[in-house]
């Protein structure tokens, strides 16, 4: 691997994240048009109201008693406790309101919190610094190491002060249930048959990076497939990685990225349910939890003959198309995938293009962007020096990219 992109993959992931971060969740893409002057063109910080966030009133219901037995930490909420409806505060914000792209119940609009709420311009989101834990934990180790990494996955999130990230993916509640239950935390990820958004984009990003530490991508993907079963046990996650890992591998040798994410897509299946359709879906059942689980199972394991084809894409559709009609901006990796690839495309790999776009493009955009900023980054060999610096944390996460690369580097040499 050349020592520049992949140093450049690191920070396309973090500048991605943080780019987007203002507009996450923002499905309606006028709505970021009205909040940031027509689009997002650089940093900002997380903006009151969200006009679409329904993160107020998630919940936590960790087993206390046991915890306690145990040992085990269980409170992740901390100062942002006021936002979760838990087992340990008394939840005092009223929901009503069923409305945005999954009409769930969200409250009045003086009380939508954003999901990073409180969030400068430049911070990181949860999900980018989740993966400086791992980061450090194969600089600290030399190597990966399993429970080194959980141990600091764990105490990342149950010390206080450390996370200022008020948004907690359904993953990590869902892992510190099982937790706090007494579950062997190598075994504490959920099913995406039990909880559908399981099979979100935010599940490929660690393993992604993971993958970096092997010399060959046949090894590499084995160790991100792993690794993935620590948070994310999904079918989805799996398949995308199976395309990701190969894709970042080859960009990093320097391959022409327009052809390789071309032949390389030729090879994914899409969805059978479009974009407009799932959210259709969503809107008639009040709430995708009200769908029953076998019917959510189809709705996001049912696959076309189709595949990706990123110059039929371009060619028969506008981005307001590609863009909810035919994809949703949402979590779902069988979706992101495909858009991800489709930004990457048609901004022909510009870095600051392709990250301003995934930023602009709404939904879920944070946890799409780190998978894409990695590939964008992984593709050019010069990032400008204004969006690394940027970064609110900019010293301490260059310093843990030199460390994470001359640790792989050198690991990979010997």
């Amino acid at each position: 691997m050349d020592t520049l992109r992949l140093k450049n993959a690191l920070w396309g992931a973090f500048i991605s994240d943080a780019m987007s971060m203002p507009v996450h969740w923002y499905y309606k893409r006028k709505y970021i048009k009205e909040d940031f002057d027509g689009a997002i063109k650089g940093y900002n910080d997380a903006p009151h109201p969200h006009p679409e966030s329904f993160m107020v009133g998630n919940m936590y219901h960790p087993n206390i008693k046991k915890a306690q037995e145990l040992g085990r930490p269980f409170d992740i909420a901390h100062e942002h406790i006021r936002f979760y409806n838990t087992n340990y505060n008394d939840f005092n914000i009223k929901l009503a309101v069923h409305s945005g792209e999954h009409k769930n119940a969200m409250p009045a609009k003086d009380e939508r919190y954003h999901y990073h709420h409180g969030l400068k311009a430049g911070d990181n989101t949860l999900g980018a610094n989740l993966m400086r834990v791992l980061m450090c934990s194969v600089t600290k180790t030399k190597e990966y190491k399993q429970e080194d990494f959980i141990d600091g996955f764990i105490s990342h999130l149950t010390t206080p002060g450390v996370n200022k990230d008020p948004y907690t993916e359904v993953y990590v509640r869902a892992w510190f249930n099982k937790y706090t239950d007494g579950v062997p935390p190598h075994a504490c990820a959920e099913e995406q048959r039990n909880v559908w958004s399981i099979a979100s984009s935010g599940g490929a990003i660690r393993p992604l990076l993971l993958s970096l530490t092997s010399p060959s991508v046949y090894q590499g993907l084995g160790v991100a497939l792993q690794h993935q079963q620590i948070t994310h046990r999904s079918d989805n996650v799996s398949s995308a990685l199976t395309y990701l890992v190969p894709l970042l591998h080859e960009l990093l040798e320097k391959k022409d990225p327009m052809s390789t994410i071309k032949e390389h897509a030729s090879k994914v299946q899409l969805i059978k349910i479009k974009g407009s359709v799932l959210s259709k879906t969503y809107a008639d059942y009040m709430g995708p939890g009200n769908i029953p689980k076998d019917e959510m199972w189809k709705i996001h394991t049912e696959f076309s003959d189709e595949t990706l084809d990123l110059d039929a894409l371009l060619e028969k559709y506008t981005e307001d198309e590609i863009l909810g009609t035919v994809f949703t901006t949402g979590c779902y990796t069988e979706h992101s995938v495909a858009v991800l690839s489709y930004l990457l495309y048609k901004n022909k790999f510009d870095f600051r293009a392709c990250i301003l776009a995934n930023a602009n493009a709404g939904g879920d955009n944070v946890h799409r962007g780190i998978l894409l900023g990695m590939l964008a980054g992984a593709a050019c060999d010069e990032i400008a020096q204004d969006l690394k610096e940027g970064l609110v944390e900019y010293e301490s996460i260059k310093k843990e990219i030199d460390d994470f690369v001359k640790t792989i580097m050198k690991k990979g040499n010997e």
